[in-house]
């Protein structure tokens, strides 16, 4: 059986960042995840995709947020069993947990953290009769490579940051990109709303609002696509393209972990937000996107904060005759268990009358 102070359930940047802020605490964490390999979403899904909303980088590729954190997080030494999703959660008498995975290995901690991000899932399609014909073959629902689609033509469907993100990106990349959005107003953020419409001026993206894509055309593999308005007074368009990529998001699945005995609200895992980000079962945290509260955000830089703060509660469970003085990394450095330290650099601020 696998022993260890924090117990997280999914290795994305969130679950990675909780391994930082336990460390920190002297504490020893051990994650489980499902993939075979950390990063979530960020390395399974979109490991190519620019993220924004990172605090001091203006623009970070999803898969090298990932090995920043997987370097950050080293001096640590954090177990992994990946490859293994958690099937069971058991309290024992001493109020410590036994989570047993689908392949029965077993892990026992005083403090278990759900970091599962979404969850399981799959991806939200739309209503086109034959699209499942051209899967693997012009049509797919996520975008791992974006060198896939260099100097073609490509059809992006959605309203959200991942379509506006991606038409952005993939307008210096391929041929030829169009943008279909049912409605007039975007809901991703509203500088890449202006981003688009300003590729929309400069003719580097085709941008059809108030539209949707209804038919799929070709033989052996895509090679066109029928954009139908919403108003019936204008002529359906044809594009000819190679690919086409609906994004509107993902339908999330709790799995196994929705058969624990936690309180669910709209297939998220409610939480004690205005303390500590503990469920209903005492000793038991819900951190990142899994979560959900009054005021919920879903974003990479939430799930970093709530870690820090969850880290705290959890220390007064796995110590509780003890007090932990936090001191800040700039100033005491960050040392790992084996030893090794990263010393602060301190600096000396003269004021000048």
């Amino acid at each position: 059986m696998i022993q260890t102070d924090i117990l997280i359930i999914g290795a994305g940047p969130t679950g990675l960042f909780t391994v930082f802020e336990a460390g920190l605490l002297k504490l020893k964490t051990h994650i489980i995840d499902a993939l075979p390999q950390p990063g979530g979403q960020c390395s399974e899904i979109y490991p190519k995709k620019p993220i924004y909303d990172i605090p001091a980088f203006p623009e970070i590729l999803a898969g090298d947020l990932v090995n920043n954190l997987m370097e950050q997080i080293k001096p640590f030494q954090p177990g992994f069993t990946l490859g293994e999703r958690a099937e069971t959660l058991e309290k024992l008498g001493d109020g410590s947990f036994v989570v047993t995975t689908n392949k029965g290995t077993k892990h026992t901690a005083p403090v278990v953290v759900i970091a599962g991000g979404l969850g399981s899932f799959e991806p939200r399609k739309p209503p086109i009769a034959n699209i499942a014909d051209y899967e693997g073959h012009g049509v797919a629902y996520i975008i791992k490579d974006p060198e896939v689609y260099r100097n073609k033509k490509v059809v992006i469907a959605g309203g959200g940051d991942s379509a506006l993100d991606w038409a952005i990106y993939l307008a210096d990349v391929a041929a030829e990109v169009s943008l279909v959005h049912r409605r007039n107003e975007f809901r991703g953020a509203l500088d890449s709303v202006e981003k688009a419409s300003e590729l929309a001026k400069l003719g580097k993206i085709k941008l059809f609002t108030e539209a949707q894509i209804t038919e799929l055309h070709g033989t052996d593999a895509l090679n066109g696509v029928v954009v139908k308005h919403n108003d019936n007074k204008k002529e359906d368009t044809y594009l000819e393209v190679d690919n086409f990529i609906p994004l509107f998001g993902l339908s999330p699945k709790l799995g196994p972990i929705g058969n624990w005995g936690l309180e669910i609200e709209k297939n998220a895992i409610k939480v004690n937000n205005a303390k500590d980000y503990q469920t209903n079962i005492p000793g038991v945290f819900a951190i990142g996107d899994v979560n959900t509260y009054e005021g919920k955000l879903k974003l990479i830089l939430s799930g970093f904060h709530e870690a820090a703060v969850m880290c705290q509660y959890a220390y007064q469970i796995i110590n509780p005759n003890k007090r932990f003085v936090m001191k800040y990394t700039t100033v005491g450095g960050v040392e790992g268990f084996d030893g090794s330290k990263k010393e602060a650099k301190k600096e000396v601020i003269q004021s000048i009358a």
